[in-house]
């Protein structure tokens, strides 16, 4: 992979991203730099659909920017060829969506294992890290349970221990506590210091919620596309507790959005009916889970 030595460890520089629906473009970076340090742990804040899950698709060359330049790293990732950018996937870059990729026929241990396999590392290799790795997460115990025999908040340290098998130097996390509880949520966030602190890696985390974007180092904040503001984290816990009360209104509305758009595709046959039911169940269970923190903040 070509490297570049100059500069800051993950730098963008006017990145512009369209996307092409149809005949309509849709412009969803404008232009957009930022600056990170070695070590640090990132957070990036703004409304859904103003451009944070493409900022970290770019970063972890999922997706290439229409223009500007990127580097990772010290990896350049603008011209990289498609054979360096799954190479950046597997060993420069570790990633948690907010829809979790863990494979339900497969257990944690195995889960955690398959991104080793893919780099081809040895049999015995893969059962030290695996262990190593679901210790840490506190899922010793829990490394031959599938999927859906553990709670979210486990199948997210799941997702963790998976996303650093390949001892990532860059862990991109998307919302990865956006659909817990705030308790559960917080034992996420802790891991996550945990694997920036103790293990040196660099964090970058999309979030809704200001409570967990001020555990971070720096507040990226973003807005049609663009970087408006950068802040340092402020300590004010009233003003988190009213932010947390917010976000969980906010996540309730998008998710009630979704299931009446999903209703909908399901009436008018645009969607398959074992995708609706399937799709139409894990939206109930956020729904409920998000009224039950609305319940308990006491609302």
């Amino acid at each position: 992979m070509m490297m570049n030595k100059e500069g800051y460890y993950i730098q963008t520089d006017d990145i512009v991203k369209v996307f092409r629906l149809g005949n309509v473009e849709v412009q969803a970076l404008r232009g957009l730099s930022m600056r990170v340090e070695k070590g640090e742990m990132i957070a990036i804040v703004g409304a859904s659909g103003s451009g944070k899950t493409t900022l970290l698709n770019i970063l972890g060359g999922i997706t290439r920017a229409t223009a500007g330049n990127t580097i990772v790293a010290g990896y350049d990732v603008t011209n990289a060829s498609p054979k360096q950018l799954v190479a950046l996937r597997r060993e420069v870059v570790g990633h948690i969506f907010q829809e979790l990729n863990l494979i339900s026929t497969l257990t944690a241990y195995e889960n955690v294992e398959l991104p080793m396999l893919a780099a081809k590392k040895d049999g015995g290799t893969r059962k030290r890290r695996c262990e190593e790795l679901l210790s840490i997460v506190g899922l010793a115990d829990r490394m031959h349970h599938k999927p859906d025999q553990l709670s979210g908040g486990e199948r997210q340290r799941v997702a963790i221990a998976s996303a650093i098998a390949n001892d990532p130097q860059v862990l991109l996390c998307d919302e990865p506590t956006g659909d817990l509880d705030s308790e559960t949520g917080g034992v996420i966030v802790e891991y996550l210091h945990k694997v920036n602190k103790e293990f040196g890696k660099t964090v970058i985390m999309v979030t809704h919620d200001p409570s967990i974007a001020r555990q971070c180092d720096r507040i990226y904040r973003i807005r049609d596309g663009e970087i408006i503001s950068v802040q340092e984290p402020t300590s004010d816990k009233e003003m988190g507790a009213a932010s947390r009360i917010d976000v969980v209104r906010e996540r309730l509305e998008e998710i009630k959005d979704e299931i009446k758009r999903l209703d909908e595709e399901a009436k008018s046959g645009l969607i398959d009916l074992g995708l609706f039911a399937g799709q139409r169940t894990r939206l109930a269970d956020r729904q409920q889970l998000f009224e039950e923190e609305l319940h308990r903040l006491g609302l």
